[in-house]
């Protein structure tokens, strides 16, 4: 990292790119950036034991955040955690087990919805905050220009989470309970949006810059349900962060929003969204705001092939986006079987424009 005295805000490219200032070359942060296809990453893992302590650990959580910060000069480094920290800081069991993903022991009665308890939520994550002034202090005397960005997953994705007791493709047992009993469903909604809200922040007081909130299962639902339990609890959260931050800028990413994601731009007030894989970028840029930040959309699977396919993705999604404020991004996060080497051409090619 470089080694110079520590830049103001404004100055770091991806604050300018959120503030609505088309950057070129157009500052690059991937989702997953900090993560499994990196060695040095699985051995700071292996020395954690296991997930949740990772998380929890916050030396070991900063050391993960920055790694990808050397070894590619990432212009956004994303606070490393979970979005299921959140239902773990209200008092629901969470673990991890290799290769099936995070267990939680599901919450589908109002007696264990109303068990949880979102006033814990900053108690118990004081390491997380921890490890975010942590990666601050680090940035701020290594690498000025990198903007430290917190995050935490959107209501309904993690309550599709909460509900079904793991991961699903179509969180049937959610969205059944969304649509059969809408009153114990927007309970457990509400502790969210409060949860969330002390969350992030809480990342936004220990040095965080920007906020990203991430709704992964949002395509799920048909549009009647998406305003419902995406846009307005979005809205809510949104909208309570400027009451006390008014200058933090919020990134959203509503998955597989497709045209949903006009009306989610408009009503949530994001300054930010994120794009996933599918989403035409032409089209999103033509139906928001000139003014609106775009994040995306890389094909994650282009990455992982590297070579020409990757060149010719990129340098399409470049030519689209040239002229407007614009994230270079992944539509989802890197996988696992991604090589470094694929990772540091890319942010090579983004660099030259």
């Amino acid at each position: 990292m470089e080694s110079e005295r520590p830049a103001a805000g404004p100055s770091k490219p991806l604050l300018r790119a959120l503030g609505g200032e088309a950057v070129w070359p157009p500052p690059l942060w991937l989702m997953r950036q900090a993560g499994r296809y990196l060695p040095e990453y699985r051995e700071v893992r292996a020395q954690a034991g296991d997930f949740v302590t990772l998380c929890t650990t916050p030396e070991l959580a900063a050391e993960v955040t920055l790694q990808p910060i050397r070894r590619f000069g990432m212009d956004g480094a994303i606070l490393f955690s979970d979005i299921l920290m959140v239902p773990w800081a209200m008092g629901q069991p969470l673990h991890f087990a290799e290769g099936e993903g995070p267990q939680l022991q599901p919450v589908r009665e109002a007696g264990a919805i109303e068990a949880l308890d979102h006033n814990l939520v900053v108690q118990r994550a004081a390491p997380i905050f921890e490890t975010v002034r942590l990666v601050r202090a680090a940035l701020d005397a290594h690498a000025p220009r990198v903007a430290l960005i917190g995050f935490a997953g959107s209501p309904f994705t993690v309550a599709c989470y909460m509900v079904e007791g793991h991961g699903s493709r179509d969180f049937a047992i959610p969205r059944s309970l969304a649509l059969t009993d809408p009153m114990l469903f927007g309970k457990l909604i509400r502790q969210l949006v409060e949860a969330t809200t002390a969350y992030l922040l809480a990342q936004a007081e220990a040095g965080a810059e920007a906020l990203m909130l991430f709704d992964s299962w949002a395509g799920l639902l048909p549009p009647s349900q998406f305003r419902r339990w995406v846009i307005e609890p979005t809205g809510q959260i949104v909208r309570a962060i400027r009451k006390v931050n008014a200058s933090i800028p919020i990134i959203g990413f509503p998955r597989l929003a497709g045209p949903m994601l006009v009306e989610y731009a408009q009503r949530t007030g994001v300054q930010c969204l994120g794009l996933d894989t599918t989403m035409e970028l032409r089209w999103a840029a033509g139906a928001v705001a000139p003014s609106q930040a775009l994040q995306g959309n890389l094909d994650p699977l282009a990455l992982v092939g590297g070579g020409m396919a990757l060149e010719a993705e990129a340098r399409s999604i470049l030519g689209a986006m040239r002229g407007r404020p614009y994230i270079f991004n992944l539509g989802h996060g890197i996988e696992k079987v991604t090589p470094p080497e694929h990772v540091a051409a890319l942010v090579r090619l983004v660099r030259t424009g």
